[in-house]
């Protein structure tokens, strides 16, 4: 497979509890007011400017070494190498907002506007996630449907810039993906334009494959430990 993610805006709007997550407010808080009026305008500016696309690109475990070794500045020991070469197929991906909610975020601090801009900022961030999520379960349906047949297969996404796999990553993840293709592009400092977007690599193999123990050196240093929530939905999709 090699193309485009079908991502429809419907797709991504952001759950409410996940945004006020994003600004460390507690789920089902009642907003103000003035507040509650604000995300209001958020919420619309966001529906009327999300502008999705995504590109997709399997490769071979070699071509995937090879893009993974990077300028070579790895962790010595990652989960992502070890679960790569269990893997039954693997894609790069890269997902994005599209730049008009960027561009809606920096208009709103330009013009003083720092609570719209703050929520704005914190919708994209959700359903950015959202849209890596959206290309997960895509990837995984469009291998069903071309014979992928591992009963309890499952696919997770793995980027650049966590669990070991430096952010320079991203050059060679780019140059093989072509993400220009979908309007993304890499600026030198490896920070990937528009701002709100996501890419990596998805990995299908057997669920057990995806899990690993925390033990890893730079796993102190996380501040997201978002792995668990992963592994934690395995174990639910598992069960289901």
């Amino acid at each position: 497979m090699n193309g485009a993610i079908p991502l429809a805006a419907s797709d991504l709007a952001p759950a409410r509890d996940a945004v006020l997550a994003q600004l460390g407010i507690p789920a089902g808080t009642t907003l103000s007011g003035p507040v509650e009026e604000t995300y209001g305008r958020a919420a619309e500016r966001f529906a009327a400017l999300v502008a999705p696309a995504g590109v997709l690109a399997d490769l071979s475990a070699e071509a995937f070494a090879e893009v993974y070794a990077g300028d070579g500045r790895n962790a010595p020991r990652t989960p992502v190498e070890a679960i790569a070469a269990k893997a039954e197929h693997r894609a790069l991906f890269a997902v994005t907002l599209g730049q008009p909610l960027g561009e809606a975020v920096a208009a709103g601090f330009a013009h003083e506007d720092f609570a719209l801009a703050y929520l704005i900022d914190a919708m994209a961030s959700v359903a950015a996630d959202a849209a890596a999520g959206v290309a997960e379960r895509w990837y995984a349906r469009a291998l069903r449907e071309h014979g992928w047949a591992t009963p309890d297969g499952a696919v997770l996404r793995y980027s650049p810039g966590y669990c070991g796999w430096d952010i320079t990553g991203q050059r060679r993840l780019f140059a093989y993906l072509r993400p220009e293709r979908a309007g993304i592009t890499l600026t030198d400092s490896c920070l990937m334009q528009p701002l709100k977007s996501v890419s990596g690599v998805l990995i299908a193999g057997p669920r057990a494959i995806h899990r690993f123990p925390p033990d890893y050196d730079f796993c102190e240093r996380c501040g997201e430990r978002t792995c668990r929530d992963r592994l934690a939905a395995l174990a639910v999709a598992a069960r289901a």
